[in-house]
């Protein structure tokens, strides 16, 4: 059964950090956000994920736009880059100063690991904003179980107190961070699903939790079996993962609809890649997308 969203006006987006070129996991991604926007008659719009800009590499969001018009990919709009949205952050942010849910926190990473405690043990939660020393800057985590239905993972449940811990909105380095940005881009962007992998699922109660603390709408959730090499693990750019070759766009997009469930037909095979983009439109389901590398959320 075909799942398609209630709602006005569709719209999903495809968020890629521009730390470095597009690999096979960023096409997947890429993929299943843009079909399900399809199949919602929606729109689909890019973000620049690039409020940790010590990590950003330099032209590699125009290369990202590249390879996706390569492999025929189209979007609505501009391209919001999340370096230009400081403002817009640092109001979110008062906003939840002004409820006190905002504390400094001075603990190293060191001090953190020698705590022994999976989450953030409230060390500082008594200090005041004034605070003199480099700080971050923590959200407090009530006693709140935050759960949500997720389209490929089923149901999920997180106590924000037991199960996450005060997280970090603003980074000691000044920066924000994050769980708070991608919240205010959300919210600013009018997005009713979030389409992405499951390395992210883990965060989402964390942004949920945001949401309800700031007013703002809860877009659908949906996320996406991540790509692992032999070895287990995630194919990712901070793992050295190759970029995706255009010469060979059509492969690699059978592959990625196979991975993902799909089951391209075989005469695809000498198919161009709007041929494949067509197929793709026309018979994209949800359901069929494995959710055999469920992630669980953190305990």
């Amino acid at each position: 059964m075909d799942k398609i969203i209630n709602a006005d006006k569709y719209i999903g987006r495809f968020a890629p950090s521009p730390t470095g070129p597009v690999h096979f996991g960023t096409l997947l991604a890429a993929v299943g956000s843009y079909l399900q926007a399809k199949k919602n008659n929606g729109d689909w719009i890019i973000r620049m994920e690039d409020v940790d800009i010590t990590r950003k590499v330099d032209g590699s969001d125009l290369e990202i736009l590249h390879t996706l018009e390569a492999f025929g990919f189209e979007w609505q709009g501009e391209v919001l880059y999340q370096s230009k949205q400081t403002e817009c952050y640092r109001y979110a942010l008062e906003q939840l100063i002004e409820q006190s849910l905002v504390f400094p926190c001075i603990c190293s990473r060191k001090q953190l690991v020698e705590s022994g405690s999976g989450i953030y043990p409230g060390t500082c939660r008594t200090r005041s904003l004034q605070e003199k020393s480099d700080h971050a800057l923590r959200l407090l985590a009530e006693d709140i179980t935050i759960e949500f239905d997720d389209l490929v993972m089923g149901r999920r449940s997180q106590n924000m107190a037991s199960q996450c811990g005060d997280f970090v909105i603003k980074r000691r380095d000044g920066l924000f961070a994050y769980q708070l940005a991608v919240v205010v881009d959300d919210q600013l962007q009018d997005i009713t699903e979030v389409v992405r992998g499951a390395d992210l699922l883990d965060s989402t109660p964390r942004q949920i939790y945001l949401q309800q603390l700031l007013g703002y709408s809860t877009p659908g959730y949906c996320h996406l079996p991540l790509a692992v090499d032999a070895a287990g693990n995630k194919i990712s750019k901070s793992e050295g993962a190759a970029r995706v070759d255009i010469k060979n766009r059509e492969s690699l997009l059978r592959h990625v609809l196979d991975f993902l469930g799909q089951k391209p037909p075989a005469d695809l095979c000498d198919a161009d890649i709007s041929e494949i983009w067509k197929w793709a439109t026309e018979h994209w389901d949800i359901d069929l997308v494995s959710a055999a590398n469920k992630i669980p959320l953190h305990t």
